[in-house]
């Protein structure tokens, strides 16, 4: 019997066409047409003002490194395969900041401020994460 799996999000109808778009290579955010915010995770409202006059922007996918920590131990399936990895925040170009993983990079090349792009990582036939690589 396999091990559940702790790195699948639940797909819900308020969030399916960030999901959809990131299978399909596109990183949306969330813009709110009445004080032109944009934001993320993606949700219905604008964080900013409460508005519910929300659409969905195609963001560049390029950010900048405004946080990191190595994780050396996670004995979560299917994440204790995968340490070291690099959980970082990525500010993205268009403002919000997005919890992700760096890839391609040893930790000690870090720094604050270094420029990052999206790559997209199928986990199954349905998700696609996004996890950032040096620019």
């Amino acid at each position: 019997m396999a091990a559940p799996r702790f790195d699948l999000p639940l797909i819900e109808d308020d969030t399916r066409e960030f999901w959809d778009g990131a299978r399909d290579g596109r990183l949306l955010l969330r813009h709110c047409c009445s004080c032109e915010e944009v934001h993320y995770y993606p949700r219905n409202f604008c964080p900013s003002c409460w508005s519910d006059d929300v659409d969905w922007i195609e963001a560049a996918g390029e950010g900048s490194l405004y946080t990191w920590s190595t994780v050396y131990q996670n004995d979560l399936p299917p994440f204790h395969d995968q340490i070291p990895y690099v959980a970082a925040i990525v500010e993205l170009d268009e403002g919000p900041r997005m919890m992700t993983k760096i890839v391609d990079c040893e930790p000690a090349q870090l720094a604050i401020g270094m420029r990052l792009r999206a790559r997209f990582e199928p986990l199954d036939d349905e998700v696609t994460i996004i996890v950032f690589e040096p620019a």
